[in-house]
């Protein structure tokens, strides 16, 4: 499952939708889209409306995506019986994660995270908020005292990306790779033939 709220950072989401679609090995993927969430869209990506959404984001008719209602809390997703793998929520909105921390269930997104958290399945919040306060801190350690990961929103730098798209790419395997979906190709610190030399200069990089 990938939830998409009104956070900054809707390319993220975006480039997700598309590595999931490109995976074999991910049968199908439930996507749900808050209103708050289309409107970052509509002004981050330039992709107006509802209709046909995830069509226009992946540029083709998907094979194994589904579009849920943000306010459907009656959709199979919403109920432990029927069994997913995880949960991701990207961008995760301090107001979604309150929801979630909180256990207010009061759309389809806080719902089924809920749920990932009752069954104990994998749920990822990738936060996007700067600075935080005291009551954002609260929230997160609220979420992962309940089982969540809270995986915020922060590019890499130490690969040398050369484009936004890159660190776009990197931040977003990371997080396929934290919920079982390894990603060949992918950067992992060790594997660049890195001199003794260079692993001493980059302390803070572990």
């Amino acid at each position: 499952m990938v939830g998409v709220t009104g956070a900054s950072g809707s390319r993220l989401a975006v480039e997700m939708l598309r590595l999931l679609e490109a995976d074999a090995r991910v049968d199908r993927v439930h996507v749900v889209v808050s209103p708050s969430a289309l409107r970052v869209l509509a002004e981050e990506s330039g992709v107006a409306g509802r209709a046909g959404l995830l069509e226009r984001l992946l540029g083709r008719r998907s094979r194994k995506m589904d579009l849920l209602a943000h306010e459907d809390i009656g959709a199979a997703i919403a109920s432990g019986s029927y069994a997913v793998t995880a949960m991701i929520v990207l961008p995760c909105s301090m107001g979604t994660l309150a929801g979630i921390a909180h256990g207010m269930a009061g759309n389809l997104i806080e719902r089924a995270a809920d749920v990932c958290l009752k069954e104990r399945r994998r749920l990822v919040l990738c936060v996007r908020e700067t600075p935080l306060n005291l009551i954002h801190l609260r929230n997160m350690v609220a979420a992962t005292e309940a089982g969540a990961t809270v995986f915020p929103v922060a590019p890499a730098f130490y690969n040398h990306p050369q484009s936004v798209d890159e660190m776009v790419q990197t931040y977003v395997q990371r997080v396929l790779q934290h919920v079982g979906l390894p990603q060949p190709g992918a950067f992992a610190w060790g594997e660049a033939g890195e001199t003794a030399e260079q692993e001493d200069a980059l302390p803070l990089a572990r």
